[in-house]
């Protein structure tokens, strides 16, 4: 199976250069389901319900989250009833939402989409090593056919991502990090055979500080004074990786990072 997984979709025009160039993006890379993190893409700091249902029914296979995702007050109930939107998995018991869902494609192997929330610079959370343990087990037992697992690690610190990687190596398809904005070259194979990136970059203007205009973050820097931030506007950078993953073992065959200028 080919899948793309899209990092951060930042505000409207990371919404609108996805829902535009979707189609041409499928056929160019031939994936069989494409994914991504949303937990930016309304406003650039959360995500709504319409802004959901707008990139889902533009033709996204299921979207992910972070730790923005509570900006809006209708995505808690929006949430309860979307399978295709998870959010973080190592939020305390009783949160709303789900942290893992198995999607299930006709013609297409089951894939289980874990996500789960860094705790170095970010919220208090529970352990993201220890839930996705958990889970994982929770997978073995209820769903043992599903093979392809793939794992969105939305975290700040680069030694935390990796150190996860590590700890699911051969137990999950990828761990794919998420949250900095910033795609890294480091897409690689581990030796048991789990792809990993440290993050996939972002979906959103490239002509700005992490998909923000560029005049009040050097003033906030140079001054210290609060400032309004808003989405940059200009030419849209979409960035991810391709991943091509074994139906049966579960295993990655290969991940790169994935590229492409919406103009």
């Amino acid at each position: 199976m080919r899948i793309l997984f899209l990092g951060d979709i930042v505000g409207r025009p990371g919404r609108t250069a996805v829902k535009k160039h979707l189609a041409t993006i499928r056929a160019e890379t031939g994936a069989d389901l494409v994914l991504a993190n949303a937990e930016n893409a309304s406003g650039g700091l959360g995500l709504s319900a319409d802004g959901a249902k707008e990139l889902l029914n533009a033709g996204l296979d299921l979207l992910t989250s972070g730790n923005h995702i509570w900006k809006f007050k209708d995505m808690p109930s929006y949430m309860a009833r979307e399978d295709r939107l998870v959010r973080p998995a190592n939020y305390p018991p009783g949160t709303p939402g789900r942290g893992m869902h198995v999607l299930r494609k006709p013609g297409l192997a089951p894939i289980a989409v874990l996500n789960l929330l860094g705790r170095t610079f970010m919220p208090p959370v529970d352990c993201p090593f220890r839930v996705a343990d958990a889970l994982l087990a929770q997978l073995e037992a209820d769903e043992p056919d599903v093979a392809i697992r793939l794992v969105d690690f939305h975290a700040e610190a680069t030694s935390e991502k990796a150190g996860l990687g590590w700890h699911l190596d051969g137990r999950v398809s990828a761990v794919l990090g998420t949250h900095t904005h910033v795609q890294t070259s480091d897409a690689r194979l581990l030796h048991r055979g789990t792809a990993f990136m440290t993050d996939l970059g972002m979906c959103g203007p490239k002509d700005s500080c992490l998909g923000m205009s560029v005049a009040p973050i050097l003033r906030k820097f140079l001054t210290a004074a609060p400032e309004r931030f808003e989405v940059a506007t200009g030419p849209v950078l979409l960035c991810g990786s391709i991943l091509d993953i074994d139906d049966v073992s579960g295993q990655a065959r290969s991940i790169a990072a994935w590229r492409f200028d919406a103009h």
